[in-house]
């Protein structure tokens, strides 16, 4: 189961184009909609030799941090921007946690990064991060924009494409383009995607990952042309909230297998994002969950929990779905079983 009148020192979302950027600090940003892959891509890059020296800045829109506590192993430094979606409240957030790993940095108090890694939430639309870049002179003087990594999932991105704004967003802004799960998704599904992607940004470089393998470089290098695409709505689709599911005592899997199977089954288009630590009757470590609409990922017992925090926290992204509606529903579950 990613301002009219912006700094002289900067260039167009933060890169300069005149003037040498030996001196800065390059930051990758990473975006994408929900469940396409990026912190997968994210967790195999900084386990390469080219992640190492990397600080992650992690935005995500809910109000428990699960892709936070799967990537903080694994970087120098792991920032979680709070709830909610950085471009609509967390802008200045993203300001002070540069600033402050800045000045933590210089103290001596965090490791010597020589990279940043913004990702995304990802209902954001990035174009306020480029913003926040191009017209903030303090931050230009410390830090440019490298590329813009936007991931795409070959089994529902088509549909996603079709109905959300901020998907779209994503795509058009980027400098490279990630199509991934192309090893699940049915045939021509990537081929079909890559015709669609083209037509919404059509000078990004396309790339396939199948479980985030993809070329380190790809993360880093800086993209071969300066992208000038600016798009200033920020208001998310209708109807997508979110919510956190937790317990505090063990969950037997049965229960939440077959809530989740319903769920699915009955409103799997609406079930956006389903993700994070499970405390199943049973196993020792924290069994981690995914679901991304109709789709379930293979369930994950880890070795250990990752924060000492036992207790099950299952962020739920949905559209036009209540937090009573399935909670009533894992009641009814529970009681039948």
């Amino acid at each position: 189961m990613n301002e009219l009148f912006p700094s002289p020192a900067a260039g167009l979302f933060g890169r300069r184009l005149k003037r040498a950027r030996a001196h800065r600090v390059p930051v990758t940003v990473i975006t994408g909609f929900l469940g396409a892959g990026k912190t997968t891509l994210l967790r195999r890059f900084l386990a390469t030799p080219d992640g190492r020296g990397t600080a992650v800045v992690v935005n995500e829109f809910g109000a428990t941090g699960i892709d936070d506590a799967l990537i903080r192993e694994s970087a120098d430094e792991t920032v979680l921007l709070g709830n909610g979606c950085l471009c609509c409240i967390t802008r200045s957030d993203l300001q002070q946690a540069l600033r402050r790993m800045v000045v933590e940095r210089e103290r001596g108090e965090l490791p010597d990064f020589r990279r940043i890694v913004i990702e995304t939430s990802g209902l954001a639309d990035p174009s306020p991060i480029l913003q926040t870049f191009a017209t903030d002179r303090a931050l230009g003087e410390i830090f440019h924009i490298e590329v813009v990594v936007t991931v795409v999932d070959a089994e529902t991105g088509a549909d996603t494409l079709a109905w959300s704004s901020e998907a779209r967003k994503q795509v058009i802004l980027a400098d490279r383009l990630v199509v991934t799960k192309t090893d699940i998704a049915g045939e021509g599904a990537a081929s079909a995607l890559t015709a669609q992607l083209r037509t919404l940004n059509a000078s990004a470089e396309i790339l396939l990952a199948v479980n985030g393998e993809l070329d380190p470089t790809r993360l880093t290098q800086a993209a071969s042309d300066q992208r000038n695409t600016f798009m200033a709505e920020t208001e998310h689709s209708d109807g997508i909230g979110s919510f956190v599911l937790n317990e505090t005592s063990p969950m037997p899997w049965t229960v939440f297998a077959r809530a989740m199977e319903t769920l699915m089954a009955l409103r799997g288009p609406d079930l956006l994002r389903v993700k994070g630590f499970l405390d199943v009757a049973g196993c020792k470590g924290p069994v981690v969950v995914q679901f991304v609409q109709h789709l379930a990922h293979p369930p994950v017992e880890l070795e250990s929990w990752p924060d000492g925090n036992r207790q099950s926290r299952v962020v739920f992204i949905t559209r036009d779905m209540t937090e009573k509606q399935v909670r009533d529903l894992f009641a009814a579950v529970r009681a039948l079983i």
